[in-house]
């Protein structure tokens, strides 16, 4: 499976880049945010991901979901 790259020109990004580039609610990305799946920084209100942490996640999540879709033998 071919590594995705997250090409937004910024180190660290806010909910509302992430919402952008997934196409998903603001309510989606802080769930996953306050689970701990994603790793974040939180100053006051706002929440913030490296690029290269949301790119591994996004990456193992992908493969986590091919291999549960896999049939068992």
């Amino acid at each position: 499976m071919e590594w995705i790259e997250v090409n937004i020109p910024k180190e660290w990004l806010s909910v509302a880049d992430i919402c952008e580039y997934m196409d998903v609610s603001t309510f989606v990305v802080t769930s996953v945010l306050r689970s701990g799946a994603l790793p974040a920084v939180k100053f006051g209100r706002e929440w913030r991901v490296a690029r290269r942490d949301f790119e591994v996640w996004i990456n193992e999540e992908r493969t986590r979901a091919v291999s549960l879709e896999e049939p068992r033998h």
